[in-house]
């Protein structure tokens, strides 16, 4: 097994930021770009249920569709690659999302219906999110932000930058990526978006709060 550096690990940390100027002429190589993605892809998610697509929205005509409803930002044109993270609609436990859950683990018969039960006292009970769409939809979105993450930070380990985006009109967002025929908007709908580039200027130190702040040892 490998060991990382916790050091090496901490600093690419700190050297993260949400970068909101990149430098338009450098771009990733691709198969950086793909470990990116296969970083989000291997994330875990609450059950396993893997709730997300990522599409990589590389057309520039369909970003500058996009730009006025993601508050202009000119990283909409400048940034290497846009990643537009969906979240899964109606993940609830009885439906064919969750038997393909099980499909890919292997389970069937007596273990099958078990794990089920299980899953089905999770989210009608335990966790309580079947008392409407909106709150199934959360609980999915919830998964998706391990995922853009674990994307952000292996990138910064790559020495790629990035910055998560919250700051667009989902309704006209997820319109346009739906009209474009890139996702069935029953099932799916954009959680968050996220840009990857290069810095074109230094950025300014983040301000976090003391670890004493945020951290309490219950011993």
């Amino acid at each position: 097994m490998t060991i990382f550096n916790k050091d090496d690990i901490l600093n690419a940390f700190h050297y993260r930021a949400s970068t909101r100027s990149y430098d338009g002429n450098k771009k990733i190589p691709a198969d950086e770009f793909n470990a990116i993605l296969e970083m989000g892809r291997l994330s875990p998610s609450s059950v396993g249920s893997e709730p997300w697509q990522f599409l990589v929205l590389q057309n520039a005509n369909l970003r500058q569709k996009l730009k006025p409803y993601c508050w202009g930002i000119p990283t909409m044109e400048t940034s290497s690659h846009i990643v537009a993270i969906l979240a899964k609609k109606n993940a609830r436990y009885d439906t064919p999302y969750f038997g393909q859950i099980m499909d890919r683990r292997g389970l069937q018969g007596d273990d099958r219906a078990k794990i089920m039960e299980v899953y089905k006292k999770f989210q009608s009970e335990d966790i309580a999110i079947l008392e409407s769409d909106r709150t199934l939809f959360d609980w999915a979105s919830k998964q998706t932000y391990i995922a853009l993450a674990n994307m952000m930070t292996g990138a910064a380990m790559m020495g790629i930058d990035s910055c998560p985006i919250e700051g667009f009109d989902y309704q006209e967002v997820n319109r346009i990526l739906a009209d474009e025929g890139l996702f069935d908007p029953n099932e799916w709908g954009v959680s968050v978006m996220v840009t990857f580039g290069f810095r074109d200027k230094e950025i300014r130190p983040k301000a976090r709060k003391t670890f004493e702040q945020v951290v309490k040892f219950v011993e």
